[in-house]
């Protein structure tokens, strides 16, 4: 999904440098220079230039428009009020890492935390829609699931909002009858006027991101140009003026488009626009979660409205430093800091600067060597004559400011504007920097500042925005930060360090080679502890040595997290069944249909997890069965129809092999330690496991049946290890429910180093269609809540329920070892996208709850689309073979578990479908074990029943 940007001319030059971007991802221009566009001219000056960057003269626009969706933001601008961030655009502000989320970067910024909200939107958007417009000084986040987006030619965005919120901003209005269809839109309309309005009607506050057809794109592109000359148009006040059942503005093409509202459920939007917006929206993305529990890192502020990044300072803040921001710059033990500063782009200095509430510095690097000096107001508009004593220039009236210093207006070129003034000096050396600063500052009488501020060269706001050295910024502000990495991770109880995304640290640690931090205390937290191993680990491997024993160290540190309480409950087992009784455990296998992954540790630990699956039956039969018997000899015997193996276990350290390398019982060795024959799980001391067994009354003989082949991704190791402890249970009296059984499960996979989450055993322990969910922690005992099987029982859809082995086999251990790592570094793209899987899993709640058979389908599409982003070994070659021949009759399909391989679900579009889907995978099969299995749904679950 290619991204176009609209950015000061200056950023442009540099922007895929500075970002780390890939040039055919990105697409970045600027509006002509001298000519003003507006947000529709700008819209159409972007795509016409990107199309020109892209195809030869011969390639229609329409045709080039349809190719692809793309997403435009608009982050040109002068950036008046906001003249920290003027020469980089307001979209590349540098925002704090927010204190209540894993997985940010130190080097984030507005840019990188919008995209991913708009590139949602998008990938929800009917194909009909390729093209989304915003805003490149707003950040707008949800924490909801995205409705569908219905077909229409303009679909647009809002929040409901207070209308003297709304008197600020466009706004969408609708009759109360059809909220969902837009009436007319306003803009800036008055608190009186929306109150007229409310009796009959209901209005939702634009946050600026729209969605276009093509149609509708090339008609705001007619539009944007008069007499075949590109001029300025809004989107907002003459396109959006034009929509609706009841517009506004008269244009017949315009009123003709087709538009949808959507309210931005959950939505919240911080505007960047000045200087206290910054600082305010900061605040509030920072208070968004105020449960200490969440929060990260024990630290408080002085004051909350204080933001420190990408800096050095060496005075202390205290709470009367209220709306304070420092950022890539020093502030020396020399300074005075007040109230509302916002201090950018400083060098490090000796400067005795002292700031006066709502002094504002600012540094601009100017070519290779120089440095301007600009100070301004924190509430300072940039706007207006010199002459003019309404005009404000830090904070007091531009002539007092003048007339201290000894200048008039007529004394500064381009006194027309303040925007165009020259009044800021270029300086050679950080000494006259201070010295220039301090004069224009609170030090008029300084005459060493005069005589640098009257022989340097003076540009304006403009020309800093134009000839600003970004390099230069941007390697002063990288400096700043890898400095701040060591003193971050020295203070981690009280910093941000291991909520960061750590690859992305491991990586500059590598780099630059910084030492790594001292080792944490056995008494830190056990998620930290994880955390720091798994980077150390990291670090090694950037750096070409072994890092293997910290990532042992890392899945050792989780193993005891989850086994901890399980290994402190010792068990008493006692021979519960007459000396010619069989136990006979039977379980339904698994498919996921949404939120696979999200219940794996450490994310499930952390976050939470949210999965929909249901257990089936394969062939008519649960697969996985487990017969357990006494026997007279006192020892273990263990035997597997299906492999055609047989093991006799003597000792206490034969059985505790059970990691032992190819061994076919490792999950009945495993399953009978966690029961307590084991002195590690046994509540009693026993010479030996033969005593032991003398003392229960018997030996034991387990069979194994598991009729379904390996790495089917119906979850089978894992069900087949809860049907042998809920058998074993049985056995030995333990007095386990199901819900015991699925948590020994868990426990049972550390112990065998598989790792894996619940979803698998809960899978298949508890019958039926449910959504599972758990809570952040250590206990990841789930929350059922059952759903309707309509959808997957009804006599018109349960023959489009099909279910085909391909006959390619993977391995999950090795998959599942991968992403796990991603988790302990806290990687942001798969933080987010698990963040995105677990929402996921509540739409497929929803459609289920509502008996959609079509939407269900669509919703199990885009499983398959998650997952296969999170690991892209998931959809092989092989496997796009299978789906290319029958994607066009499902309404969707995946491979349950990690993917890779095994089986394969599919929701054919009808019967006739399904049909044509048996013909073409019978007659084409893939290879001589590829076949269709018949499924049902499971009504039972785990069974376990005596002879």
């Amino acid at each position: 999904m290619k991204k176009l940007l609209s950015l000061p001319p200056n950023l442009v030059e540099c922007f895929h440098e500075v970002e780390r971007a890939d040039r055919k991802e990105w697409f970045c221009t600027s509006d002509p220079i001298g000519h003003k566009l507006g947000s529709g001219g700008g819209t159409a000056w972007l795509l016409q230039a990107c199309k020109a960057s892209e195809t030869d003269e011969g390639e229609t626009f329409a045709a080039w428009l349809s190719r692809e969706k793309r997403i435009l933001l608009h982050a040109g601008g002068q950036s008046r009020r906001l003249p920290a961030y003027a020469p980089s655009g307001k979209i590349l502000t540098p925002v704090p890492v927010f204190r209540w989320k894993r997985g940010q970067r130190l080097d984030q910024n507005l840019l990188s935390l919008q995209l991913p909200l708009y590139e949602q939107v998008m990938e929800r958007a009917p194909q009909s829609l390729h093209t989304l417009v915003a805003s490149g000084d707003v950040y707008i986040r949800t924490d909801r699931p995205l409705q569908d987006i219905p077909e229409a030619d303009v679909v647009c965005y809002g929040l409901w909002v207070d209308p003297s919120l709304a008197q600020n901003h466009g706004v969408f209005v609708s009759d109360r009858r059809s909220p969902e269809r837009l009436a007319f839109m306003l803009q800036k309309p008055s608190v009186a006027e929306l109150g007229a309005l409310m009796s009959k009607h209901l209005f939702l506050m634009d946050i600026g991101i729209w969605l276009l057809s093509d149609r509708a794109v090339e008609l705001m592109v007619k539009r944007s140009y008069r007499d075949g000359q590109l001029s300025f148009y809004d989107m907002y006040s003459e396109f959006g003026l034009a929509l609706g059942d009841r517009p506004t503005l008269d244009d017949p093409e315009l009123n003709s488009l087709t538009v949808a509202i959507l309210p931005l459920e959950g939505g919240n939007f911080y505007h960047y626009g000045t200087s206290r917006e910054m600082i305010s929206s900061t605040l509030a993305v920072q208070n968004i979660v105020t449960d200490q529990r969440e929060i990260m890192h024990r630290k408080a502020k002085p004051h909350p409205a204080m933001f420190v990044q990408n800096a050095e300072v060496e005075v202390a803040l205290e709470a009367a430093n209220s709306e304070l921001w420092i950022e890539n710059s020093f502030v020396g033990r020399d300074w005075t800091l007040a109230c509302r500063n916002i201090i950018t782009g400083v060098p490090e200095n000796r400067w005795p600067l002292k700031l006066a509430a709502g002094l504002c510095i600012d540094v601009v690097p100017v070519g290779e060597e120089a440095f301007a000096a600009r100070p301004y107001g924190f509430n300072d508009a940039f706007k207006g004559c010199l002459s003019d004593r309404a005009v404000l220039y830090q904070g007091m009236p531009v002539t007092e400011w003048l007339a201290e210093r000894g200048l008039k207006p007529e004394d500064i070129e381009e006194n027309h504007d303040l925007q165009a003034a020259r009044l800021f000096p270029l300086c050679g050396n950080v000494e006259d920097l201070g010295l220039a600063m301090r004069w224009m500052t609170t030090e008029p009488e300084l005459e060493d500042g005069r005589k640098v501020w009257f022989s340097a060269r003076k540009m304006s706001a403009d020309e800093l925005s134009a000839y600003a050295n970004l390099h230069r910024l941007t390697c002063q502000r990288e400096a700043f930060r890898t400095k701040n990495l060591p003193l971050l991770a020295a203070h981690y109880e009280r910093s941000v360090f291991y909520q960061l995304n750590l690859d992305d640290v491991a990586h500059e640690y590598a780099e630059e080679d910084l030492p790594l931090p001292d080792a944490l205390p056995e008494m830190a937290d056990g998620l930290t502890r994880i955390s720091d191993a798994m980077f150390r680990a990291r670090v090694a491997g950037l750096k070409g040595e072994d890092g293997r024993k910290y990532e042992e160290q890392a899945f050792g540190l989780m193993r005891k997290m989850l086994t901890g309480t399980a290994c402190a409950a010792r068990q008493s087992p006692r021979l519960s069944v007459y000396a010619d009784q069989i136990v006979w455990g039977r379980s339904p296998v698994r498919i996921d249909l949404a939120g696979g992954w999200t219940d794996t540790p450490p994310y499930s630990l952390m976050e939470g997890g949210n999965v929909v699956n249901l257990s089936i039956e394969l062939n008519g039969q649960p697969p996985l069965q487990v017969y357990v018997k006494p026997c007279r000899e006192r020892h273990i015997v263990m035997r597997s129809i299906d492999l055609g193996a047989m093991e006799v276990v003597r000792t206490y350290d034969e059985l505790a092999a059970f990691n032992k390398v190819g061994s076919p019982f490792s999950i009945p060795k495993a399953a009978l330690v966690l029961a307590g024959f084991h002195p590690d799980f046994c509540a009693e001391a026993h010479a030996s496991l033969e005593a032991q067994l003398e003392a229960f009354g018997a030996g034991i003989e387990i069979t194994l049946l598991s009729a379904i082949p390996a790495g089917s991704g119906l979850g089978t190791s894992s069900i087949l290890a809860s049907t042998v402890l809920g058998a074993v249970n049985d056995f030995c009296g333990l007095g386990w429910d199901r819900y015991e059984v699925g948590n020994r499960t868990l426990v049972l996979e550390q112990l065998l180093t598989t790792g894996g989450g619940w979803q698998d055993q809960y899978g298949g322990i508890l019958q039926g269609v449910k959504l599972l969910q758990t809570q952040p922690g250590a206990c990841q005992q789930p929350l059922v809540r059952w759903l309707p099987d309509h959808v997957f029982t009804a006599p018109e859809y349960r023959k489009c329920h099909l279910l085909y082995y391909t006959g390619i086999t993977r391995t999950a251990k090795s998959i599942l070892a991968e992403i796990v790592k991603g988790m302990f570094l806290n990687e942001t793209g798969r933080l987010e996208l698990l963040g995105r899987m677990k929402a996921h899993a509540l739409d497929m709640y929803d459609a289920i709850q509502r008996n959609s058979f079509e939407e269900t389908g669509r919703l199990v599409r885009r499983s398959w689309m998650q997952n296969c982003r999170l690991d892209e070994g998931t959809n092989p070659t092989a496997v796009r073979a299978i789906i290319g021949k029958i994607d066009d009759l499902c309404l969707g399909y995946k491979l349950p578990g990690a993917g890779g391989g095994g089986f394969l679900y599919m929701m054919a579009k009808d019967e006739e479908a399904a049909a044509r889907i048996r013909k073409i995978l019978v007659q084409e099969a893939v290879n001589d074990r590829a076949r269709f299995v018949e499924m049902s749904l499971s009504e039972k679950g785990l069974e376990v029943s005596r002879s």
